[in-house]
């Protein structure tokens, strides 16, 4: 498959316009062999500096593009933080464009540079196990914390299946989850429109809802048959992340579900022992979500005032350490934006948005059979927190999400 993103660039039905940095995606066998013919039609030509860890320069063994500068770096205690990057970047020699070889960190090892020196980024992932790859977001450590921050995307991913092929299962499992995830971000995006007149745009959202539905059919090819479509499956995730892109913002393609993943990351009070990679916790976001999305939708709301989260609960929920940051990105609590009573007056749209997602069972047959986590006992999680574990976790983000609704609802 080969995407030529302009199709999606322009006057939008939405009102505005969408840009994307990343103009051309490929993903298909074999693709590092055409790579020099893909970054002449681009015009990505200069001197070029090509980043490994010492795990991708011998993945990638005998398959190397051209480069003036070769940096592998020790994977070792390896992580996305801004003084490893800017260490490693005392050592580029003069680069035209940076290409990134690898999968999440090596990325930001990429586009970090890339944007700080205002040139080009090219992206050879080396597996497919979640949708970072075409975001124009940097998931790294700045000053001490752990943040989402704005950063270019790549002009030109060259994913070679050859290569992605190689992939643990426990990772193509990951990458399932992550996009499945999308059955319950996409709910919480329309709801959200629909009540507080959140912009929403079709047409990213139909491009989300793509991703969805060839991850969810590869995913299905997976159970029934235990083939995996590397194609396919790594094709959603692309899809996945041009939304953020053109949204600048990652609202299609996370909802309440991808704030478990926040949650582990965190570790506050009794979540210690929370332990999974990206997409791993965002499965178990997602069932959980789904569970409780399909019980509200058999119960019939009241609105009730709105109250901004108290100290003392956060400071019960999410420690002394984590406290202040929490209080901090509530402040201007999305939930004080708008009259709860919106939620009352259109809980028939929004329950059948909620029976229109797949049943708790159908899930758990599919999680099952593709080996992916999805209860809390999988990374880690006392199941005793299973009812409580959404609400603390929607307030680590102000972002509207039913979850988040819950705290100006009663429910009969």
């Amino acid at each position: 498959m080969i995407m030529n993103c302009e199709q999606y660039t322009g006057k939008c039905v939405c009102g505005r316009e969408h840009t994307l940095e990343t103009r051309k995606v490929v993903v298909a066998e074999k693709a590092l062999e055409h790579f020099e013919e893909y970054m002449q039609e681009l015009g990505l030509t200069g001197r070029r500096t090509v980043v490994y860890d010492e795990i991708t320069w011998k993945l990638t063994e005998g398959k190397h593009v051209k480069a003036d500068q070769n940096i592998v770096l020790d994977p070792h205690g390896l992580r996305a933080e801004d003084v490893l990057i800017e260490k490693m970047m005392k050592d580029l020699d003069k680069p035209e464009v940076i290409v990134a070889v690898g999968a999440g960190t090596i990325m930001d090892f990429g586009r970090y540079p890339a944007f700080k020196l205002g040139i080009p980024f090219v992206a050879i992932p080396t597996l497919a196990s979640s949708d970072g790859f075409t975001a124009n977001i940097c998931s790294a450590i700045m000053n001490g914390q752990k943040k989402s921050t704005p950063m270019c995307a790549p002009a030109l991913v060259v994913a070679d299946l050859d290569i992605i092929s190689g992939a643990p299962m426990r990772l193509v499992a990951s990458g399932i989850n992550d996009i499945l995830a999308k059955y319950t971000s996409l709910a919480d995006w329309r709801i959200s429109h629909l009540v507080d007149g959140e912009y929403y745009c079709p047409m990213v959202a139909d491009l989300a809802e793509h991703a969805l539905k060839l991850m969810r059919g590869a995913a299905d090819k997976y159970a029934a048959t235990g083939i995996v479509d590397h194609e396919a499956m790594t094709m959603a995730q692309m899809e996945s992340g041009l939304t953020m892109q053109l949204m600048d913002n990652s609202r299609a393609a996370s909802g309440a579900e991808h704030l478990m993943a926040h949650l582990v990351e965190m570790k506050p009070p009794r979540f210690e022992n929370a332990e999974g990679i990206h997409g791993e916790c965002v499965g178990v976001g997602t069932f959980q979500c789904i569970r409780e999305y399909h019980k509200l939708a058999g119960m019939k709301p009241k609105a009730k005032p709105f109250k901004p989260l108290t100290e003392a609960w956060v400071v019960e929920k999410f420690g002394e350490r984590l406290a202040p940051g929490i209080l901090k990105e509530n402040e201007n609590d999305v939930l004080a934006t708008f009259d709860p009573q919106n939620i009352v007056d259109h809980w028939s749209e929004i329950k059948a948005m909620l029976d229109a997602l797949p049943s708790v069972e159908e899930m758990e047959k599919l999680y099952s059979a593709c080996g992916c986590k999805y209860l809390p006992e999988h990374i880690g999680i006392d199941p005793a927190l299973a009812d409580e574990m959404l609400d603390i976790s929607a307030a680590i983000r102000n972002r509207l999400t039913l979850v988040r609704m819950k705290r100006v609802l009663d429910f009969e």
